[in-house]
């Protein structure tokens, strides 16, 4: 008996697959070429804007430590700390340094505190008009603080809290609150509802399950919170300009004015100096917080399924 063979299936097969191995290499190398424009775009923009804010922090460095400062960017011919020294003293810096600090930490705290209790009931109950509500505060974070200055300054004459520290810092809180509220309240719907009812079962009443179970849970969220709130307070100048009048209540954002002089004279290296100054602390405060928090929650564990 004679067994004819057919053709070689292995040889068709082999050299179906170079077809199908080809053809996917063409069109991977298709793919790629776009993929590739695409990366090599993106990276160009990052670094165009990475520059648009690099380039001002040379200058800010350089200009700090040069006894020639000017408009320009450029590496000093040599280098002193005259202008830090011409800007470190009581009346330039220090004083104003103290009102800046207890500026921000107060609108931080009261607006963190607030914002605490109002986002309790819109994260953990169905308000009828929670909604809108939160459509409101929506609103608020949208209202520039220039349209209201007018007849806030009026309200302030009235009440004779001009040039008065603690009032600017309780409005500086309410104009804070929106924002504080709508993070605040994102941040605690994370926290499960579960462990706070065990806490109620032990007998603990809601604020005493709020301060002692969601707060404490809510610690990271919490810290970016108060670390955005004061970052808006020390760095605003409009609203300290307007309502505080005297010098020696003005914090550091209005006192950096003091150095753009009368006839187009500008102090480049004090200025430089004093912006470094001005920036050290709430770069301080950020890397505190940020290490303490320890960067996320840690909820894993908390609740068995």
């Amino acid at each position: 008996m004679v067994v004819e063979r057919g053709p070689s299936r292995t040889g068709t097969s082999f050299k179906g697959s170079g077809r199908g191995a080809a053809s996917s290499r063409a069109v991977t190398g298709e793919r790629r070429r776009p993929a590739a424009f695409g990366t090599i775009a993106a990276n160009v923009i990052v670094l165009v804007i990475g520059a648009c804010f690099f380039v001002p922090l040379l200058w800010l460095i350089f200009s700090s430590v040069d006894p020639k400062a000017s408009i320009s960017t450029s590496l000093p011919a040599s280098i002193t700390f005259d202008n830090f020294a011409a800007v470190f003293n009581f009346d330039t810096f220090i004083l104003p340094l103290w009102n800046s600090i207890l500026l921000s930490t107060g609108v931080a705290v009261i607006a963190l505190v607030c914002a605490v209790l109002a986002a309790y009931p819109l994260s953990r109950y169905r308000l009828r008009f929670g909604d809108g509500f939160m459509l409101g505060i929506l609103f608020g974070t949208c209202l520039p603080i220039t349209a209201i200055m007018v007849p806030v300054y009026g309200m302030f004459v009235q009440l004779n809290l001009l040039d008065s520290l603690p009032a600017t810092t309780v409005f500086l809180s309410a104009t804070a609150l929106p924002v504080a509220i709508w993070m605040t309240k994102n941040f605690m719907d994370s926290v499960p509802i579960e462990l706070e009812e065990a806490a109620w079962m032990d007998g603990a009443s809601r604020l005493r399950a709020l301060r002692s179970v969601v707060v404490p849970l809510m610690r990271p969220g919490l810290a970016v919170v108060f670390i955005f709130t004061f970052i808006d307070a020390w760095g605003n100048f409009f609203t300290p300009f307007i309502l505080l009048l005297s010098s020696g209540n003005q914090p550091l954002s209005v006192s950096i004015y003091s150095f753009f002089g009368l006839n187009g004279v500008i102090r480049y290296g004090e200025l430089a100096a004093f912006s470094v100054l001005y920036s050290a602390p709430v770069l301080g405060l950020y890397l505190l917080v940020s290490r303490g928090i320890g960067g996320s929650f840690t909820l894993a564990g908390a609740v068995k399924g």
